[in-house]
């Protein structure tokens, strides 16, 4: 099967910083992708500048093999690539109802529509005509993937799924998600909750440093292997035919062991700086 989505090489930066760095990636159709890492990772960034929200700064994305690189965030919405932002972004002074029609001026066609987006979300039925600032996290994170699936999407981008929702909206959301990819409909998410991303993933993009450290099929790696890539204890080995896809061997239980204090490590070098800056700064003065 040909890949919906292929990232070739793909930078992007803030400023002079590098969020994405040389970033290699194929998406087909029905893939169920998880991007995993600490904050910082570059996961937003690499979502964003997928959707057209963010400028890439080198390589590039093609869709069905045509290049959008360049291509704006409306035009990309149009050809089925949609963004549920992390933060959800909804128009608070604007009702449910209007929150989830504005998207229909996207224009295309599809199973999604007003009726199916609420069958896959009921709990936003008798809030239809509530404003978008008045719901709860969990109501306003269903608005957000209601509104993106009325788009029609080909590939729905969803970032921070659970970020700031309580458990119980956390569970709702993901059954809601479940008749979604029951649908098809190809995902890439940001999730911090290993557990959650195990459950639902077919395959699992872990990020260090703006870099994919490891890129392999959700039932190929176990929690401890993902947690050691996620703190950077564990590096990727060279793929054949170049790329990294990450090692998933024996030692990477042994690894894991060792990342909390790796985090720890890495939190020490950060405060030490800061205390030096501050002291510098003070002696400017």
């Amino acid at each position: 099967m040909n890949a919906l989505l292929t990232i070739e090489s793909l930078s992007a930066h803030h400023g002079q910083l590098p969020a994405v760095r040389d970033v290699s990636l194929q998406v087909r159709q029905g893939d169920i992708l998880a991007l995993v890492g600490a904050n910082g990772a570059g996961k937003t960034t690499l979502l964003r500048t997928l959707a057209g929200a963010h400028r890439a700064s080198g390589g590039t994305v093609r869709w069905d093999g045509v290049d959008i690189t360049r291509m704006p965030a409306n035009e990309r919405v149009a050809e089925g690539l949609a963004l549920v932002p992390e933060g959800r972004r909804l128009f608070a002074g604007m009702t449910v109802r209007e929150n989830l029609l504005v998207a229909r001026a996207a224009g295309r066609r599809g199973q999604w529509s007003f009726d199916t987006v609420l069958d896959a979300f009921p709990q936003l039925v008798p809030k239809l005509n509530a404003g978008a600032g008045e719901l709860s996290g969990g109501q306003q994170q269903a608005v957000a993937i209601g509104r993106a699936l009325m788009t029609n999407p080909r590939v729905l981008l969803l970032d921070e799924v659970s970020l700031g929702l309580s458990p119980l909206a956390v569970r709702g959301v993901y059954d809601a998600l479940r008749g979604v990819m029951g649908q098809g409909t190809t995902l890439i998410l940001v999730e911090q909750d290993l557990q959650r991303v195990q459950a639902v993933a077919s395959r699992i993009v872990c990020m260090l440093e703006g870099s994919v450290v490891a890129d392999a099929p959700a039932d190929q790696l176990t929690r401890a292997q993902i947690t050691a890539f996620y703190f950077g204890v564990q590096r990727p080995d060279p793929a054949p035919g170049g790329g990294a896809t990450g090692s998933a061997n024996g030692e990477a239980a042994d690894d894991a062991s060792r990342a909390p204090q790796a985090h720890q490590t890495h939190q020490t070098h950060q405060a030490h700086q800061a205390h030096q800056t501050h002291q510098a700064h003070k002696e400017v003065a």
